[in-house]
């Protein structure tokens, strides 16, 4: 498969007549300049920080998705446990994929040795497995955790036992990972930053000609098919998206906010609902990942409606139903939640734990907005 990572980023007083009054503003006038130079200092100082982080982010990046070096790692006989929250998600079906691919094929793992279970969207399952895994003593653990939030304990379960962790796609609170740091535990998350790819479906409607306002009476009427609300990424693209508009100085009107759990058929219902309430007063349609949208658009096309003429519709995940139908015209966009770097970077995470190196607590990997202009060009690589 071909892989792609892609990386990231913002009044001198006038006169008076008296000689007092002229040598009081003056010298309020030289503070006032004296304070702009300042905060203009400041400001490009940190524009210069802010590059500079994005720089040395960019760099971690490519270094961390950089084939490894694999000497020193016994590929013959290291335990890989992999859970993942649930396997008919189809976005994370990629992600999986990927994964065990990258270990075995490009690694060289003992595929026998890289054992994935399904987590069934079941917490108690999961940590059950957790707990299998520890008992067949895994060296080392890769986890997209059902519930985030459970992260406290799976990653105290896991130090007991000696075994370091790898989160995937769901992102412990900041509180956790700062624990991994302040406390020295084998911890890392690797993701990308649900708030970019929220920011990126706001700016795929601002980008349109109307900027969403398709029947021009000055604000945007949508709705939100959201995932898990308890998710991070879900709170984070529901709240950017809009937030997008917002900052753009774009009214809107919130017709209704409804949880989807990442479900297609689900994403199917809810939009049809909205449609039969609302009708033509909903403008665009939010969904906080493909497989929602994918249902969403069924129920556009069942109602009559149009993407792009009478309606807009953006997700997030690039699975390649939704990429396909941005080329063919039927989908105004969506955000590729790059797998392929992610799962890479997962597994080379892990071989940094084997090998004893030191490993940040947080690893970001970069959206990428899909639109008209580039879909065949995503289309080509997820393939």
């Amino acid at each position: 498969m071909k892989r792609k990572v892609l990386a990231s980023l913002l009044c001198v007083a006038m006169g008076v007549t008296m000689i007092g009054s002229t040598a009081v503003f003056a010298e309020d006038a030289a503070e006032e300049t004296t304070d702009e130079a300042a905060t203009e200092e400041n400001a490009e100082a940190e524009d210069a920080d802010a590059e500079e982080a994005a720089d040395d982010t960019a760099e971690a990046a490519s270094d961390l998705l950089a084939k490894p070096d694999m000497e020193g790692v016994d590929v013959d006989n290291a335990k890989i446990g992999i859970s993942i929250y649930q396997f008919t998600d189809n976005f994370m079906t990629l992600y999986r994929t990927e994964l065990v691919r990258y270990l075995t094929e490009d690694l060289g793992f003992n595929p026998d040795n890289v054992i994935v279970q399904d987590g069934k969207n079941d917490q108690a399952e999961q940590t059950n497995q957790i707990n299998n895994f520890i008992t067949d003593q895994v060296d080392v653990m890769i986890l997209n955790l059902v519930q985030s939030s459970s992260a406290p304990q799976v990653t105290d379960m896991c130090n007991e036992a000696g075994i370091p962790v790898v989160y995937i796609n769901r992102q412990p609170d900041e509180t956790e990972s700062d624990r991994w740091a302040s406390d020295g535990l084998k911890a890392t998350y690797i993701g990308a930053d649900a708030r970019q790819s929220g920011t990126f479906q706001g700016e795929e409607i601002l980008e349109t000609e109307n900027k969403g306002d398709i029947n021009g009476d000055g604000k945007v009427s949508y709705i939100m098919v959201q995932g898990d609300p308890e998710n991070i990424d879900a709170q984070y693209r529901t709240e950017y998206s809009i937030k997008a508009l917002t900052d753009a100085g774009v009214e809107v009107d919130e017709l209704l906010l409804q949880r989807g759990d990442w479900d297609q058929a689900k994403g199917q219902q809810i939009v049809q609902d909205a449609l039969t309430q609302y009708g033509d007063d909903v403008e665009v349609v939010f969904c906080n990942n493909d497989a929602m949208a994918l249902g969403a658009l069924q129920a556009i096309q069942a109602a009559g409606r149009t993407v792009g003429k009478d309606i807009y519709l953006v997700g997030v995940d690039a699975l390649t139903d939704a990429v396909q139908n941005i080329v063919d015209g039927n989908f105004t966009g969506t955000v590729f939640n790059d797998y392929f770097s992610q799962a890479q970077g997962a597994a080379n995470l892990a071989v940094k734990f084997l090998k004893g190196e030191e490993v940040d607590p947080v690893n970001m990997v970069d959206y990428v907005k899909v639109t008209a202009d580039n879909a065949q060009e995503i289309l080509d690589k997820i393939k």
